[in-house]
């Protein structure tokens, strides 16, 4: 082992890695005998049979189940990551600005929503559109679900957006601002355009939380994926292999949405490099005794 490698830690000597090979080989056989426990009950209330899986080869099981979960995932999803990019620009602007009213009233909004839990803000706002009636019964646990996630997922979007044009080089507003243009032209012109490339890797991780968090709609009975799967598992009786459909579908939904993020911002990134830099013409050099100021 190189110095380099242990600077900051003393190497383990003999009796330490013997203990290290003892410690990982308990490991690996509690795991072994957990996971044989696991397999054993599983087995024993005959999940683990071909005959679970019959019911995805029939058309019935997707067409008045599955579908209709993954549609109201992509719906919610959808809408709740527009809204919440929307809130998050507005809010992550708003905690820059001059004025310290706006600065406090969007702090604290901030503030509030990231602290609450997106299933209390679902089940809250669900409550308060059932009391008033505020959208029909139809779109009541949709309006819920889209409201949580848009007001928790927009709080941390703004964040992300406050912290990327603070990460940009202070010199670029001194600059702007030289030139005379107003805050509002610094921001729109030339800070937002440069952070929303800094940005994207950390709102690609939050529109993936976005449709993950839409799940927690089955909570007030809002038809997403999740719940599709559970009621197909509880009709056929094959809850394990309803739970690995909808994970695996989960995966793919969440894969995709990442690598469409991820081609957008290699876009945007390409797009910014590929501009052409504007070049200022040379002076050429004043001939010796030449007065440059003649004329002036």
């Amino acid at each position: 082992m190189s110095a380099e490698a242990t600077v900051l830690y003393d190497a383990p000597g003999p009796r330490a890695r013997a203990i290290y090979r003892v410690a990982s080989v308990a490991v690996a056989l509690l795991l072994l005998a957990v996971g044989y426990l696991v397999f054993q009950a599983l087995d024993d209330k005959g999940q683990l049979t071909a005959a679970k899986w019959d019911p995805f080869l029939e058309s019935t099981s997707w067409t008045t189940y599955l579908i209709p979960g993954i549609r109201g995932t992509l719906v919610a999803a959808a809408i709740s990551i527009v809204l919440a990019l929307i809130l998050g620009g507005l809010l992550g602007i708003g905690r820059l600005s001059d004025h310290r009213a706006i600065r406090m009233v969007s702090g604290f909004v901030v503030e509030l929503f990231r602290a609450i839990p997106v299933l209390i803000l679902m089940i809250f706002t669900y409550q308060v559109y059932a009391e008033y009636q505020v959208f029909k019964s139809a779109y009541l646990a949709l309006a819920a679900v889209v409201t949580g996630l848009t007001l928790y997922n927009g709080s941390v979007i703004a964040e992300i957006v406050r912290a990327g044009i603070l990460s940009l080089p202070k010199g670029q507003t001194e600059a702007a601002q030289a030139l005379g243009l107003r805050k509002s032209q610094v921001m729109f012109t030339i800070l937002l355009p440069q952070a929303v490339t800094a940005m994207l890797p950390a709102i690609i991780s939050q529109m993936v939380v976005a449709l993950k968090d839409s799940a927690l709609g089955y909570v007030i009975g809002y038809v997403e994926v999740v719940r599709s799967g559970q009621q197909l598992g509880a009709f056929y009786g094959n809850y394990l292999p309803a739970l690995l459909v909808v994970a695996a579908i989960m995966i793919v939904l969440n894969s995709s949405l990442s690598a469409l993020a991820t081609y957008v911002e290699k876009r945007l990134r390409s797009g910014r490099k590929g501009r052409a830099v504007p070049t200022v013409p040379a002076v050429p050099p004043a001939a010796p005794g030449m007065d440059l100021t003649a004329g002036a």
